[in-house]
């Protein structure tokens, strides 16, 4: 046998040590311990917050509905006072559902174009400015815009609404028999300008996280500037733009006070967005809670519940599209 060969072999693998085995389930020093047990309290902690508030809201909407002489789905009337009480979700549920789209439609496509701009378009000198002036504008409070809208924007919305009878009234949604804009649609306006900072802050920073390498293959490859973006850049943000979206829908479903300043609170379902009325989750519960009786509270709390799962399923819903998208997103390249 070549002793040179025995020489050169490679030593033999030794078994982890008892201390490598302990550093491989966790951490090993105080400080890390420390550490660990707060981040997993932490993460424990919110879970049994959730768990808290979604069993009071539970508790509290099975009394009430209970005693709800109608059908708490599909009754048109919101009415504790009387004996038996009769009051519904109907309403409400689709003031918020329709007002928040109009906002995510408004908003996101805007929101997108701006952070695109902004990181690929804009001089040097112009992104500081700009990106000031939307991070002022998600630190407005939400009566300020509350105010703004009922004073500014109510007024000036009738050339609009006006133009939307003439050319697209004939579709009936876009129906308009005159009167004051405190509709759907002007609610769906103002909540989309509410939401645009939170969407265009987020998608800036998910656009400037883009490999710079990625860009310069494209360009390398041909490709203008807008390809760039088509091919490298919206790919690889897709799912941060989903998160930003939801993030703004979040909050255009939850809004309170602005939409309460703004719309013409009524409990009918009108098919046109330029008529007045209709009513949202938020809105009912701010304008009813302080008059309400105990019975009343319990009611509105139902209604809370229900919002309280809408906001639950679209959160739901936008985890399931980024796990299934991120794979094409470029961020695992």
């Amino acid at each position: 046998m070549d002793t040179t060969q025995i020489a050169d072999a490679p030593p033999p693998i030794q078994p982890p040590s008892a201390e490598q085995k302990r550093a491989a389930r966790g951490a090993t020093r105080p400080g890390d311990r420390i550490f660990l047990g707060l981040s997993r309290g932490s993460g424990i902690l919110l879970l049994v917050i959730m768990a808290a508030i979604a069993g009071f809201l539970t508790y509290r909407a099975v009394l009430a509905i209970s005693k709800d002489d109608g059908n708490f789905l599909t009754t048109f009337e919101w009415n504790t006072g009387v004996n038996p009480p009769v009051f519904g979700i109907a309403v409400l549920a689709y003031g918020t559902i329709v007002s928040s789209i109009i906002a995510m439609v408004i908003a996101v496509p805007v929101s997108v174009a701006i952070a695109l701009f902004l990181t690929h378009y804009a001089p040097r000198r112009l992104r500081g400015p700009i990106a000031y002036v939307i991070d002022l504008l998600a630190a407005v409070p939400s009566i300020v815009y509350g105010l703004w809208g009922a004073l500014i924007l109510v007024p000036h919305m009738n050339g609009l609404f006006g133009w939307l009878n003439d050319y697209l009234g004939w579709t009936g949604v876009f129906s308009w028999q005159g009167g004051a804009a405190r509709s759907m649609l002007t609610v769906g306006i103002l909540l989309a300008i509410m939401i645009l900072p939170i969407i265009t802050n987020v998608s800036r920073e998910v656009f400037r996280q883009v490999p710079q390498m990625h860009e310069e293959a494209a360009l390398a490859l041909g490709a203008t500037r807008w390809e760039v973006i088509r091919m490298a850049v919206i790919p690889f943000g897709r799912s941060g733009i989903i998160s930003a979206s939801m993030l703004g829908l979040g909050r255009a479903l939850g809004e309170t006070m602005a939409v309460a300043t703004v719309l013409s609170p009524d409990f009918l379902i009108h098919t046109s967005l330029l008529d007045p009325g209709g009513g949202t989750f938020a809105q009912n519960i701010a304008s009813k809670f302080s008059e309400a009786t105990e019975f009343g509270r319990d009611a509105l709390i139902a209604s809370g519940l229900v919002l309280f799962v809408i906001t639950l399923l679209v959160n739901g819903a936008a985890r399931a599209i980024i796990a299934r998208r991120k794979e094409y997103s470029g961020a695992n390249a």
